[in-house]
């Protein structure tokens, strides 16, 4: 700010402040029409208002009244358009997101004020603001039962255990509420019992996260307890919940009520051969899951044979990541029979399993059989020479044709032959967007002839935009084929190698 902008700004303290409330709402007034919603929301002007930094002590939930009165509404609706541009934000139709918009505490104790005449919002996201932290009920005070919120973000926002208990109150009100995002909260679990009995309430919802929210085992029974009340529920979020690990070891058996769930998300939950055992009798029966995240769990690695094996009962299964799991030769088998009975199988992630190098072949008839598989991650799993050759030969034969992105990095293994095999038959995989074939931090390698097999491949591949050959370096007698290929292709195709020898 100038030295003038300070100046002015200093004579002017003693005048009233332009009120939160009056540029928050003018761009949420009611409106006959969709038309005029979008039309005020276009003509929006630039200002610089700077909110003050006035703090009030934290009121507890009430229900107040609305404001019907047009003599009430009206001084409240003038300059919602300075407020939100300040922010670099607009209200669009029965949204306001105000993400990572550095809240002032007097800007979260006027918000209060205007929710108050805006009963027709539905979703709000306030995500990344730490002053919402300690402050939430300025904010939904004034919230009352028939609340029209569908979707109420607040991901990272600092809040204390005393907000998660508020949290638990408020929701009871919210019974349109159908997406509630809490994560990277790590206070947030000790105050869980209060939300879990909130949840209760919520019949409607259908998006639930609480990814890094410091949940511990008790936390998983107390959730387990509010499931029974979530039959519509379609996303359960969990992850990198570390002290989470044996939580699941009492049979959550109301988890397996969730009929309708079809992502579950667990990773880096510190997993035990306990929950493990309880998960084998639960996730086969969620017939219509679609994506199963349990990766970063390594005590699965000698526990997992029997869930892995079940997953066949899981038809509509679109993505299923257990990278870095550490499984055994006994798991893996397992996993590769199962995936034989997944035919919707998309995403595939088997990254940083150590087994899979060597036992490729496992998986032979689902990589035959897969017609929808798109995404295939082999990072760092020991790979062969001979993984990559049978990969080659089911390329060849016409299979992965709608592959989008390979991964074949940190497999230092794989000798220039298998490089050859690989990138001779990549130019058949036409829907391929991203390659990457990176050697580890620790290794650097020269490219071998296999590097014109890869130039010749990407040229047919009408799609492709990045390759990921980092450590790679390219020889000086192929400089010149490189550079030839940037200028006769297209230009967008980016090569992260090395740099030349």
């Amino acid at each position: 700010m100038s030295l003038t902008r300070r100046k002015t700004s200093s004579s002017e303290e003693t005048k009233p402040q332009t009120s939160f409330v009056n540029k928050f709402l003018r761009g949420s007034k009611l409106r006959s029409s969709k038309a005029e919603s979008r039309k005020e929301s276009n003509d929006l002007k630039t200002t610089d208002f700077q909110p003050s930094d006035e703090t009030q002590k934290t009121p507890t939930l009430d229900t107040a009244k609305p404001l019907t009165s047009e003599m009430e509404l009206g001084p409240r609706l003038e300059k919602n358009e300075q407020f939100l541009q300040k922010l670099g934000k607009k209200a669009v139709g029965k949204c306001l997101d105000l993400n990572n918009c550095r809240l002032s505490t007097a800007d979260v104790r006027e918000m209060g004020e205007a929710l108050k005449v805006i009963p027709e919002l539905e979703e709000l996201s306030l995500s990344w603001n730490s002053k919402v932290g300690g402050n939430l009920p300025l904010i939904f005070q004034n919230f009352q039962d028939g609340c029209k919120i569908q979707t109420l973000e607040l991901v990272d926002c600092a809040l204390t255990s005393e907000d998660g208990v508020f949290v638990g109150q408020l929701l009871p009100m919210l019974q349109s509420l159908e997406v509630l995002d809490l994560s990277i909260k790590r206070n947030i679990g000790g105050s869980l019992n209060s939300i879990a009995q909130g949840l209760k309430s919520t019949s409607n919802l259908k998006v639930l996260k609480l990814h890094s929210c410091g949940l511990s085992q008790k936390s998983v029974k107390l959730l387990d307890a509010a499931f029974k009340y979530l039959g519509e529920l379609r996303n359960l979020d969990l992850s990198c919940n570390k002290e989470l690990g044996g939580g699941f070891e009492d049979s959550p058996a109301q988890l397996a009520t969730l009929e309708y769930l079809e992502v579950l998300d667990l990773h880096r939950c510190s997993l035990t051969a306990g929950d493990v055992m309880s998960l084998t009798q639960v996730i086969p029966l969620l017939s219509n899951l679609q994506e199963l995240d349990l990766s970063t769990n390594k005590n699965m690695g000698s526990s997992s044979e029997n869930l892995l094996s079940r997953l066949r009962f899981l038809p509509a299964l679109k993505s299923l990541l257990i990278n870095n799991c550490a499984l055994e030769r006994e798991t893996f088998t397992a996993l590769a029979e199962a995936s034989i009975h997944l035919p919707a199988l998309e995403v595939f992630n088997l990254s940083w399993n150590k087994c899979v190098g060597g036992n490729l072949e496992l998986l032979l008839e689902t990589l035959k059989l897969s017609m929808s598989l798109q995404v295939l991650r082999l990072s760092s799993c020991s790979l062969v020479t001979e993984d990559v050759a049978l990969l080659a030969l089911v390329i060849q034969t016409g299979h992965l044709a709608r592959l989008r992105k390979l991964d074949l990095s940190y497999n230092d293994s794989i000798c220039d032959t298998g490089w050859a095999l690989i990138c001779q038959n990549l130019g058949l995989l036409k829907e391929l967007t991203e390659l990457d074939i990176s050697l580890r931090p620790s290794t650097f390698r020269d490219c071998g002839q296999w590097f014109r097999h890869l130039l010749c491949a990407v040229a047919k591949l009408p799609e492709i935009t990045e390759i990921g050959m980092k450590r790679w370096i390219v020889p000086a007698p192929l400089e010149e084929e490189l550079e030839c290929f940037g200028q006769d292709h297209r230009s967008n195709i980016h090569f992260n190698h090395n740099g030349f020898q």
